[in-house]
């Protein structure tokens, strides 16, 4: 049984090269101390629509977006809840898209699935070919922009495409270890609904979720009989076009971050962001193969996350723990039993730099003796 572990407070500054939560700039934390105000009142509508609207501008998208107290848990389940009638089919390569399907058929769903290796990516051309064939109709098909288990990057934009073929099938994609730090274009590739953490690589204090919804995705669901009370798209923006706020009490505070780091995000811009990401990822994937080897299909690498082969055995845990003791930095082991020992992940996202990624490279280097 657990038992209490008392919260000291006086724990060590650790640099966070997770796949998540990450760094967080100071002004950001800092505006999460501004005085409370009521949830109801006209500066939260202030509040609230300046983040909802930044969000649409950062993300160059003429969808609705939604911002909800949750992680992007919330908006895995209810995207589920609201669009699918009976059918789903979810593709799979790694934990979390393995996770969405376990949730539809949860949520009592009939669950057809594309199953890859883990460290494969998903083909669009699989993906037409088990909508040719297949005598189901989809109610929506489901994939992984960022699989983070395993550091692969799925062509989303590709499937978008394939999908958007099945008028009646929507596509919705979890986003939520790559929005913010890998740029896709929403709207040009028919993605009905698209959803991401703050705390990754939006670079905010964890906490909300965000989900960018189609019309079509929208109208899917005034149609249907039942959906998420929560994580309605519906019921969430309605509120906010009579309103301008959400329909339940959010995390203040953290909205408050939100609209500090947003001004960053915009000052920086989609396509800079993107760019500092790619030069990141292409600096660890660099490295990675000069020591180790790239867990992730050649081609098909994830900009946020690196999952990296441990070739050489090296002890993973005690690397962690001694680049942590050493240097108070922190990366993570593989993911799960499967990939615990045999890969560790990077996290190259948020407002990391090739400089700051070199730090932990180094480290790495002398705590493993490489």
């Amino acid at each position: 049984m657990t038992q209490k572990r008392e919260y000291k407070q006086d724990y060590p500054e650790k640099t966070l090269y997770i796949p998540g939560p990450t760094e967080v700039r100071e002004d950001v934390i800092e505006a999460m101390c501004e005085p409370m105000f009521g949830h109801r009142m006209d500066q939260m509508t202030d509040l609230y629509t300046t983040i909802v609207e930044d969000t649409k501008e950062f993300l160059d998208t003429d969808n609705d977006v939604v911002v909800l107290t949750g992680s992007g848990t919330e908006f895995m389940e209810s995207s589920i809840l609201n669009l699918v009638d009976e059918d789903v089919l979810c593709t799979t390569c790694g934990s979390f898209s393995e996770r969405q399907a376990n949730v539809a058929e949860r949520l009592g769903k009939s669950v057809d699935t594309l199953e890859y290796e883990w460290g494969q990516a998903v083909k669009p051309e699989d993906v037409r070919e088990k909508l040719e064939r297949s005598e189901t109709d989809y109610d929506v098909v489901t994939c992984v922009m960022n699989e983070s288990s395993t550091g692969v990057r799925n062509p989303i934009e590709e499937i978008g495409d394939v999908v958007a073929e099945y008028p009646d099938t929507l596509f919705v994609v979890d986003a939520v270890s790559a929005l913010g730090g890998d740029y896709v274009d929403i709207d040009e590739h028919d993605i009905d609904v698209i959803f991401t953490s703050v705390q990754k690589a939006f670079a905010m204090p964890p906490g909300l979720a965000v989900c960018v919804v189609s019309d079509d995705a929208y109208e899917r669901e005034v149609a249907s009989e039942s959906a998420s009370w929560y994580g309605g798209f519906q019921r969430s923006l309605d509120y906010y076009d009579r309103k301008g706020q959400t329909h339940s009490t959010p995390a203040i505070p953290v909205m408050l971050a939100y609209r500090e780091q947003m001004k960053h995000m915009l000052e920086e811009g989609h396509q800079s962001r993107n760019e500092r990401h790619r030069k990141m990822a292409e600096y660890t994937r660099e490295w990675a193969r000069e020591h180790f080897d790239v867990f992730a299909e050649a081609g098909y690498e994830s900009q946020t996350v690196s999952c990296i082969e441990n070739t050489q055995d090296i002890d993973v845990a005690a690397t962690i723990e001694a680049v942590s003791e050493e240097y108070d930095m922190v990366f993570s082991n593989g993911y799960g039993s499967t990939l615990g020992e045999r890969t560790f992940r990077i996290g190259h996202m948020g407002e990391h730099t090739v400089e700051s990624i070199e730090a932990l490279t180094n480290a790495i280097e002398d705590a493993a003796d490489l």
